[in-house]
């Protein structure tokens, strides 16, 4: 693809570098602490930067929702962020990176034996607040209730609750801990994208999409997630 236009340099970064930020609360796309993130969402950010000619700044938070208020706030140039209906409203999404999945966890005992078995009357299921499954489960799910925390998984504990949702990887890890069962089949698939400013001029969403349509098909991202150690699916192009 062909560089950006100067205009698309000064839309993006207006400060002059890339302010980036990073959710560390998602495992499998960046990892690390705050002081040397790694991960997918690191790499693009730089990568977006270089493209760019300028510096990245990135800020690490350890939720979604704080990602989101900072790129919908304007407090961040891009972010990194499942695609949801609740959040396109402020900011605009590129076309997914990645895909991974939403599944839940219950314990061995559970009525629950597949993922339509959780919407019942009287089920409570833990999710992480203002996560993508968050959003999701609370506008598909009519008849359990969805109990938000810090984590779905400490939220589960400490009130007793009948379902833990999250990431398939680390929720896997901490059923296999817990003596917990992994439900199949997995309840959303959730798109992570890169987001910015639904105000962003135009010519630069559009610059930005191209550019995460090339790293997907050139093999950067999926290089990014092995090197991480990471089995998020990349989209197919087209």
């Amino acid at each position: 693809m062909s560089g950006p236009t100067a205009a698309v340099v000064a839309a993006l970064a207006p400060t002059g570098v890339l302010r980036a930020v990073i959710n560390l609360g998602n495992p499998v796309l960046a990892q690390g602490t705050a002081g040397t993130p790694s991960g997918v969402t690191v790499d693009l950010a730089h990568e977006i930067a270089r493209r760019l000619g300028v510096d990245a700044a990135l800020s690490c938070v350890d939720a979604a929702r704080h990602s989101f208020a900072a790129v919908a706030e304007g407090r961040a140039d891009v972010g990194f962020l499942a695609v949801e209906p609740a959040r396109a409203a402020q900011v605009a999404f590129t076309e997914p990176y990645a895909l991974i999945e939403g599944v839940y966890a219950v314990p061995a005992g559970s009525p629950v034996r597949v993922a339509d078995d959780v919407d019942r009357p009287g089920v409570r299921v833990g999710v992480k607040e203002g996560s993508a499954y968050d959003l999701f489960l609370t506008r598909t799910l009519t008849r359990a209730e969805v109990v938000r925390g810090i984590d779905g998984t400490q939220v589960f504990e400490a009130e007793g609750l009948d379902v833990a949702a999250g990431i398939r990887q680390p929720l896997t890890r901490y059923a296999d801990a817990h003596g917990l069962r992994v439900v199949e089949p997995r309840f959303t698939e959730i798109r992570q994208a890169v987001a910015t400013a639904r105000d962003q001029d135009p010519a630069a969403v559009a610059w930005l999409a191209a550019l995460v349509e090339e790293l997907r098909a050139d093999g950067f991202v999926a290089a990014s997630l092995g090197r991480s150690g990471q089995d998020a699916t990349v989209p197919t192009i087209g």
